[in-house]
């Protein structure tokens, strides 16, 4: 009987040492600018991301959900399979396309927002990252483009980083020669500049347990 109840406490305990040993799994749901375009698969932004945390100390999964081209619609469209294997929170970094591709910011307005209702409903905290309108096509749509991202983040509770591409936009050095994505070294700043609303995310996900 003593047996017995010593292998039960056993497997109890490591069972709750696997269950804390579990790493906190971040998902970041975006496009280019998260899968990593033009860059080697080690140095996107949240494998670098991962790194940084990771020797702060923080014991996380950050796992690319970012596809090439897609634009906040598309990226509502595959939340289902992105979240599919669970996520203790959600950085969302869409909006460039639409924004590149001149679309209307009310439709814009319209998916972002249903993207971070269904994802509030998974109850998941969410940081996101906002991005500006490029100066060419003009105040008009500027002045329509770039609330969206504070409003719904107001609106939905959701942490804020302003604008994803802060201290690298415009610096060649820090660009591939396409002048929109960012090389290994403009990835490292912008890693450098989110951790800490990163950071912030991640003690709302240990506020939640």
């Amino acid at each position: 009987m003593r047996h017995r109840i010593f292998v039960f406490v056993l497997a109890l305990l490591v069972g709750l040492a696997g269950a804390e040993a579990k790493s906190m799994r971040i998902v970041a749901l975006g496009d280019s600018l998260t899968a990593g375009y033009g860059v080697l698969s080690q140095d996107a932004f949240p494998d670098r991301l991962e790194a940084a945390l990771v020797k702060r100390g923080h014991d996380v999964d950050i796992v690319n959900a970012g596809v090439s081209g897609d634009t906040v619609a598309d990226g509502l469209a595959r939340l289902d399979w992105a979240l599919a294997d669970g996520a203790d929170g959600v950085i969302v970094e869409l909006g460039a396309n639409d924004m590149l591709r001149g679309h209307d910011p009310s439709l814009v307005r319209e998916s972002l927002d249903e993207l971070l209702s269904r994802i509030n409903e998974t109850g998941a905290p969410v940081l996101l990252a906002g991005m500006r309108a490029a100066p060419n096509l003009g105040v008009v749509y500027g002045a329509r483009y770039d609330p969206i991202f504070p409003d719904l983040a107001e609106k939905h509770g959701a942490l804020l980083y302003p604008f994803f591409l802060e201290g690298v936009a415009g610096n060649a050095s820090l660009n591939q020669a396409d002048g929109m994505h960012p090389n290994a070294a403009g990835v490292d700043i912008i890693v450098e500049r989110i951790l800490p609303s990163v950071e912030a995310l991640i003690e709302r996900i240990k506020g939640k347990g």
